[in-house]
């Protein structure tokens, strides 16, 4: 039996797995809201209290930068370190990676059903693969095979500098900066930078939002009540920043896939993508995902796949812990 975790500053997802012929067969899983406990450390105890069972190894997918073993969890203030949860643990095989490095192992245990192809390439034997996840935040990372195994990058790709390709996007540009000061793709390819599209897009073009969709907007998560709009066709300017933020998707993915030269294959991750699928089958996505001229050829080899799985993270920290396992 093997310990995995998804840790964001939401919520704490823990869960068991048994390691049946390299096969992971999920166990136990309970989630808990990360701000009520004082550190990870509590919330495992808690879970290993519930659900005593004896394990050989435990990975833990935290959203943040992981340094020699060490992270921080800035929304709920917890500082984690790997050697804590080993001696909380009693355990030496314990690793702590970033989210997206177990996204990416994640896609290695994904099956046909668990993603949608965009488009299908011809993907090379141990080619690299890029990992990008738009949710709460924007994540991207890859892989790279080292001879025997695929290897995890970690990155915090999606704090890099958004680059504008035309004079609307320099707009934007410019009015995201009055607003944050550095303007990164995570301020844009984001829950939160949906919506900076549309109040963008609403200023823009001087049009105020309907009474019912400022009652949407007040009453929960603005994104989604933009994006809700925008897929039912029910107001132009959430259309409008849907589309922008299609468009800029495909563009930031196709620039990390030229950055790995993934001829393995692309995955987009994170919450947002199978709730607008409809919208990323279209070929808005994969037109600024080519958009690269030279190297349109190169990107059109490239397999693209949508993650279904919402629990790819958790997975992949558990493909992380079974390796410890056997080591």
């Amino acid at each position: 039996m093997i310990l995995a975790g998804d840790i964001g500053g939401t919520k704490t997802n823990l869960s068991y797995f048994d390691v049946m012929n390299r096969q992971l067969v999920q166990k136990q899983m309970m989630s808990y809201p990360s701000h009520e406990y004082p550190s990870l450390s509590a919330i495992v105890a808690q879970f290993r209290r519930e659900y005593p069972a004896q394990i050989s190894a435990a990975a833990f997918g935290i959203a943040g930068p992981v340094i020699n073993g060490h992270s921080v969890l800035t929304n709920v203030g917890w500082e984690l370190d790997v050697e804590t949860l080993r001696k909380d643990l009693a355990l030496d095989a314990v690793e702590l990676i970033n989210d997206l490095q177990a996204t990416a192992y994640g896609t290695l245990r994904l099956s046909e059903s668990e993603q949608f192809r965009l488009q299908n390439g011809q993907a090379q034997v141990n080619g690299a693969i890029a990992v990008i996840a738009a949710g709460t935040g924007l994540g991207e990372g890859g892989m790279i095979w080292d001879g025997k195994n695929y290897r995890a990058i970690a990155s915090e790709g999606g704090h890099a500098d958004f680059s504008p390709r035309n004079d609307l996007e320099c707009s934007l540009m410019q009015f995201l900066a009055g607003k944050f000061g550095h303007v990164s793709w995570e301020r844009i390819l984001s829950g939160p930078g949906l919506f900076s599209l549309y109040e963008f897009l609403s200023q823009r073009s001087s049009t105020a939002a309907p009474a019912w969709l400022k009652a949407d907007i007040a009453s929960g998560d603005p994104a989604a009540a933009v994006s809700k709009a925008a897929m039912e066709g029910k107001d132009t300017t959430c259309v409008e920043a849907l589309d922008l933020f299609v468009s800029l998707y495909g563009s930031e993915t196709g620039n990390l896939a030229l950055k790995l030269l993934s001829t393995g294959g692309v995955f987009i991750g994170g919450g947002i993508a199978p709730k607008i699928l409809p919208k990323l089958k279209t070929p808005l996505f994969l037109r600024n995902f080519i958009a690269k001229g030279r190297l349109e050829s190169t990107l059109q080899k490239m397999p693209v796949s949508v993650v279904l799985n919402d629990k790819i993270a958790m997975v992949g920290a558990a493909h992380v812990a079974s390796l410890l396992a056997e080591a």
